[in-house]
Order: structure tokens, then sequence, then C-alpha cells
């Protein structure tokens, strides 16, 4: 551990929220990375980014879950009210309390088969979860199913792959260890915001173009 975080420590600050703080960035640069040089879209940087903290504080496998759960009914619960002529706030609070409810229905039927991690879930990262569900119901109107529905599996993906880094020990012990490389992120982030390259699923989508003009 590193001197500046045990002085960071040192003034009474949990070392869960300094990895977290730290590790952000490189989430947040991974995130960058995965649009700038991979082309894996998603809703945003800020979506995958608290969905990838929000599975590190509910575990992963019950983090999916309720993230389903709140998908299919966000989904379920708008083609329902598509047919209502309702304002969009009202239609929205609406659409919240049923995902309340359903994810309320699933805690509890994953206390009564003893999965505990399920029912002892934190507030927090499911508030999280469920507030990300407006910008899947904007896309779904902007751009539809569709496309709002992969633009949610590569979010979810994104974010599943954060989880894993932030998981990792060798991450947790550099991250602490080594704090001021958080500066250099700058740098990365700076030239992905340069990179005019194609993307890699656009070497693969257009391979075949490619292929005829390295031919030519």
């Amino acid at each position: 551990m590193s001197e500046l975080v045990s002085f960071i420590m040192a003034q009474h600050v949990d070392i869960n929220t300094v990895f977290l703080l730290l590790a952000l960035p490189f989430i947040a640069t991974l995130i960058a990375g995965f649009r700038q040089i991979i082309g894996i879209k998603s809703f945003g940087i800020y979506s995958p980014l608290v969905l990838t903290f929000a599975f590190w504080a509910t575990d992963l496998k019950y983090g999916v879950a309720i993230f389903l759960v709140i998908f299919t009914t966000g989904t379920i619960a708008r083609y329902i009210l598509k047919k209502v002529r309702l304002l969009y706030m009202p239609r929205m609070a609406i659409v919240l309390t049923l995902i309340s409810i359903a994810v309320l229905a699933l805690i509890t039927i994953g206390g009564h088969f003893q999965r505990y991690g399920l029912s002892s879930t934190s507030i927090l990262p499911i508030l999280i979860m469920i507030v990300l569900i407006e910008k899947f119901i904007s896309a779904q109107v902007e751009k539809g199913f569709r496309t709002a529905a992969f633009l949610s599996l590569e979010t979810l993906s994104i974010s599943i792959a954060g989880y894993f880094v932030l998981s990792w020990g060798a991450f947790q012990r550099f991250v602490l260890e080594y704090p001021y490389y958080v500066f250099g992120l700058l740098v990365i982030d700076f030239l992905l915001g340069k990179w005019s390259g194609l993307r890699l699923s656009e070497y693969l989508r257009f391979r075949n173009v490619i292929k005829h003009v390295d031919v030519d």
C-alpha cells in the first residue's frame, strides 16, 4: 500500500472508498477504450460505469438477475402503457412503481430459497439500476426496441467486464500501491479522444471492402 493511501486512511477514510474512487478513472478509461477502439456502444459512459459499481456492490450473479428483472419489467410496462395516452412523467412513475414491486418480489423469493446474498442486497445499487431504466425506455421511444435492446446488452457486457476488473486482486493491489498512475490515465484518455482510425468492429464489419481495397 502506498504512502499516499496510508496517509488518506490515517484521516479515517474507509479503504473501500479510497479504492473505488481510485478505480473509477480506470473503469471510465476502460469504457472509453471499448467505445473508441473496439466499437462497443452503450448508454454513454455514465450508465455502464455506475452499473459496474452496482454489480460490485451486489455480487455479479445477483446484480445481473436484478438488472434483467428491471429490464424485462420496464419493457413490458412500457408496451402496456403505450396503448394508454399518458403524459411522460406519470407514465414513468407507473413504470418505476411496477419495477419496484417486481424487484421486491425477486429479493423476497431469493430470501425464501435462502439466497441471502440476493435478499440482503443494499438498496443503493438497486436504485441505481432502477433509475437507468429511464435511459432504456427513452432509447426505445427514439430508436426502437431492437436498437435499445442491443445498446442495453452492450452496456451490460461492458459493465460485466468492468466488474471483473474491479474484482481482480492484482488490479486492486495495483491501484492501492500505485495511485499516482491515475494521472497517466489523463494521457490515455486524451489519446483516445484524438482517435480517428477504424474501430475493431468496423474492421470486422467492412472486412470484405477492406480486402478488395488492399487487393486493388
